[in-house]
C-alpha cells in the first residue's frame, strides 16, 4: 500500500472526499470488486423497475436510469447519467435519516439541476451502516433512480405542452418530501400525486416499482459495508475516483491543445415564439498543468441566448452545474484511443475536478428564472452535446463525430374501442454522425438501453397498426463518413384520435463536419402521398387524426464526416443495396452514377461518368468552404447567411 501523494491544487478540487489524502490506498483488486459490485447493484435495480413496472414509458421505452451516491453526493457509477442527492441532502439533513426512509422529487428549481422536466420522477433512498465504534447505524451511500412517467398532470396529456408559458402548466410539481417512512407508505401525497395523473394507476404502479427497487438496491449495498466494514469500502469509493478523474487527464484531456475555443449551435423553436436561432454558445478553454487551478477544461456558457418563452429552459447553473458536467462529459470519450477504449470509460464524480463550468447571469437558456417553462428542455442539452463535441472538433482538427440529434417524444392519445383513454407516447431515436474512422449508427438512442415500443405490443393495446418500420433513406449526411439514419414510421389509425410531438431538428439539421454535409431533419406527414397530405409541426400537443389516416415520421439522419466525394464507390454502392442511399442520392450527394441497367437490387456503376462527374462536384466547390455545414434550414432563419461566424476553425 502507498500513500496518496497529489499537488495542492488537485488535492483542493477534491473538497468532498471520504478518507484521507495521506491514509493507505486500499488494495486495487478490492478496489475493482467493489466497482463491480456497484454496477452489479446498479444494473439489478434497473431489471427490477423494467419487470415491475406499468407504463409503456418505464417498462418498455426503459426511459429511466439508476444511480448510486456516496454520502458525500458523489455520483459512484458509471454506466449511465442520473440525478442528484443534493435537493435531498439539502432539505432532509443526513443525520435525520433512517432506514426504510424513501424520498421523492420532481420539483425541476429544487432539484439543483438534476430534474430536467416535471415527468422524470426521482426516489432517493439512504442506505445505512455502522462505523467502528458506534452502536447505532448511520448514512453511507444512496440508491437513486428517476424516470419519465406518462402523465403527472398539467394541461395536455403526457405533461408536455409545446406552448406553455409557465411551469404551472406543465404538471404537479413536488418539492423534495418523505414519500416513505421508515418502510410506511405517506399514502395521502401518493393519493395526491395519482389524483394529479390522467393516468393514475400507471403511475401509482411506477412509483411502488421504483421505491421497491431503490431498497432493495440499499439493502444489498448494506451488505456490502458489513462484508469489508464502512472505511476500507468509502476508500475504494475515492480510489475509484481518483483513477477516473487521472485517466480522463491522461488519456482525454491531453489530446485537446491548450488554447481557447468557440463555437455555438442552435434551437429552431420553442412552441411559442415564431422558429428563429436560439442560442447556445460554449467557449472551451484548455489550461496546462502549470495553471494555477491545474490542468482542466473551462467552460463559458456567455453567449447563449435568453431565456425562451416556450418550454425549451433548462436549469442548468444549480449546484455549480454539477448535473451538467456528467451530462456533457461523456462526448469527451470520443478523443480515446480506439472505440474499444471509449466504451470502457466510465462517467462518474472522478470528471468533475477536471470541468469548471462558467454560466451567464440569470436569464439565459440555461439559466432560466422561475418560473420559467422547461418541459422541452432536451431542445437544450441535447444541443449542448453537440456545442460541446463541435468545440472540440475545432481543438482537435475535426476529430470528433458529427452531429446528432438522436431523441424526441411522438404520440398519439384518445379513446380505444372500449371507450377507455389511453396515451401512447414513444421514444424514437435517430441516427449518429459520422465519424474520424466509421459511418454513424443508424436509429440509436441518447439514453443508454433506450428503445422503441414493440410493434406487437402497441397493435396490441392501442388502436391502430404500424404499416411500417424501417430506415429513412438518404436521411444520414453524405461524407466519407456517412451519418447514420433516422427512424421512418408509418401509423394508420383505426380510430380517431390526437397526435402530439416534441421534437427538434425540423428546420435546422444535425451538422456535419470536416466536408461531411448535414443530415436529413424531423418531419411527420399527414396521409402523405394523399388528398389530405399536410405536415404536423414538430412541438404540438393535439392534431387530429381521423380513423384510415396515415402518420409517416421520419426521425433525424447524424451529420456527415469529411469530403462525400472521397467515399470509395463500393462503399456506396453497398449503401444503394442497402437501401440507405438512394440512387439519386448516390449521384447528387457523392458523385456516383448507375449505369441505365441497373437497379436497387444490383447496383452497376458507370465508372466513367462516375469519374468525371467527381472531378466537375469537385471544380464547382467555392473556396473558403466552413468546417461545418449546417443544411438548408440555417440560411432560413439566419436571415440569408450560410453559415455562423464561429464555423471556420480559428474563428
Amino acid at each position: 500500500m502507498t500513500a496518496i501523494t497529489e499537488p495542492a491544487a488537485v488535492q483542493a478540487s477534491k473538497p468532498y472526499r471520504l478518507s484521507p489524502l495521506d491514509g493507505a490506498a486500499p488494495d486495487p483488486v478490492l478496489v475493482e470488486i467493489v466497482a463491480g459490485y456497484l454496477a452489479s447493484v446498479e444494473m439489478e435495480v434497473e431489471t427490477s423497475i423494467s419487470r415491475t413496472s406499468r407504463s409503456p414509458m418505464i417498462r418498455d421505452a426503459h426511459d429511466f436510469r439508476a444511480g448510486i451516491h456516496d454520502r458525500n453526493l458523489r455520483k459512484l457509477t458509471g454506466r449511465s447519467y442520473s440525478a442528484l442527492v443534493h435537493p435531498v441532502a439539502r432539505d432532509f439533513p443526513l443525520e435525520t435519516m433512517n432506514p426504510g426512509d424513501v424520498y421523492f422529487h420532481n420539483d425541476v428549481y429544487l432539484s439543483e439541476g438534476g430534474i430536467g422536466h416535471l415527468p422524470d420522477l426521482c426516489v432517493t433512498v439512504p442506505v445505512f451502516a455502522t462505523r467502528p465504534g458506534d452502536t447505532e447505524p448511520s448514512v453511507v451511500a444512496f440508491v437513486q433512480a428517476f424516470g419519465h412517467h406518462d402523465d403527472i398532470g398539467g394541461c395536455c396529456p403526457g405533461s408536455m405542452p409545446s406552448g406553455a408559458t409557465t411551469v404551472y402548466e406543465e404538471g404537479l410539481m413536488v418539492p423534495p418530501i418523505k414519500l416513505w417512512d421508515r418502510g410506511v407508505p405517506n399514502e395521502a401525497a401518493l393519493r395526491i400525486m395519482t389524483r394529479n395523473s390522467r393516468m393514475p394507476d400507471a403511475l401509482a404502479a411506477d412509483l411502488d416499482a421504483e421505491c421497491s427497487a431503490c431498497l432493495m438496491g440499499a439493502r444489498r449495498l448494506t451488505e456490502l459495508f458489513e462484508r469489508y466494514g464502512v472505511e476500507t469500502v468509502e476508500a475504494c469509493f475515492d480510489a475509484m475516483m481518483d483513477a477516473t478523474t487521472e485517466t480522463y487527464r491522461r488519456e482525454i484531456l491531453s489530446k485537446i491543445p491548450v488554447g481557447e475555443y468557440t463555437w455555438e449551435d442552435y434551437a429552431e423553436h420553442d412552441g411559442v415564439d415564431e422558429p428563429k436561432l436560439h442560442t447556445q454558445r460554449i467557449t472551451l478553454t484548455k489550461t496546462g498543468p502549470e495553471d494555477a487551478g491545474g490542468e482542466r477544461l473551462i467552460l463559458d456558457f456567455t453567449g447563449t441566448g435568453p431565456q425562451a418563452k416556450g418550454p425549451i429552459n433548462h436549469c442548468g447553473d444549480y449546484a455549480d452545474g454539477n448535473f451538467l458536467v456528467k451530462w456533457l462529459a461523456p462526448i469527451l470519450r470520443n478523443l480515446a484511443d480506439t472505440p474499444e477504449r471509449m466504451a470502457e470509460l466510465d462517467v462518474n464524480e472522478g470528471v468533475v475536478p477536471l470541468i469548471e463550468m462558467k454560466f451567464p447571469e440569470k436569464g439565459t437558456l440555461i439559466t432560466p428564472i422561475f418560473p420559467a417553462p422547461t418541459n422541452a428542455r432536451t431542445f437544450v442539452i441535447l444541443r449542448l452535446l453537440g456545442v460541446l463535441a463541435g468545440v472540440v472538433a475545432k481543438a482537435v482538427d475535426g476529430n470528433m463525430p458529427a452531429d446528432q440529434e438522436t431523441i424526441r417524444y411522438t404520440g398519439v392519445y384518445g379513446e380505444d374501442f372500449e371507450g377507455h383513454s389511453y396515451l401512447m407516447r414513444e421514444v424514437l431515436g435517430g441516427g449518429s454522425g459520422g465519424r474520424h474512422y466509421a459511418d454513424g449508427e443508424d436509429t440509436i438512442h441518447v439514453v443508454p438501453d433506450s428503445r422503441n415500443l414493440p410493434t406487437e405490443f402497441t397493435e396490441s393495446r392501442f388502436p391502430f397498426i404500424v404499416e411500417k418500420l424501417g430506415l429513412a433513406i438518404d436521411s444520414g449526411g453524405a461524407g466519407r463518413y456517412r451519418g447514420g439514419l433516422g427512424y421512418e414510421k408509418h401509423i394508420r389509425m383505426l380510430k380517431d384520435a390526437h397526435f402530439m410531438s416534441i421534437a427538434d431538428r425540423s428546420i435546422l439539421s444535425c451538422w456535419g463536419v470536416k466536408g461531411g454535409k448535414a443530415g436529413r431533419p424531423f418531419s411527420v406527414v399527414l396521409d402523405p402521398g394523399g388528398p389530405n397530405e399536410r405536415e404536423f409541426d414538430a412541438l404540438t400537443d393535439a392534431e387530429p387524426i381521423k380513423a384510415g389516416e396515415v402518420v409517416r415520421i421520419r426521425t433525424t439522419g447524424g451529420g456527415g464526416w469529411g469530403d462525400p466525394l472521397d467515399r470509395p464507390v463500393e462503399e456506396v454502392v453497398r449503401d444503394v443495396l442497402w437501401r440507405k442511399v438512394s440512387p439519386d442520392g448516390a449521384r447528387n450527394d457523392y458523385g456516383v452514377v448507375l449505369a441505365p441497367e441497373s437497379t436497387t437490387d444490383e447496383p452497376i456503376v458507370d465508372l466513367v461518368a462516375t469519374t468525371h462527374l467527381r472531378e466537375r462536384m469537385r471544380t464547382e466547390r467555392s473556396d473558403g468552404e466552413p468546417f461545418f455545414d449546417r443544411g438548408p434550414g440555417y440560411e432560413r432563419l439566419s436571415g440569408g447567411a450560410k453559415f455562423a461566424e464561429y464555423d471556420f476553425v480559428g474563428s
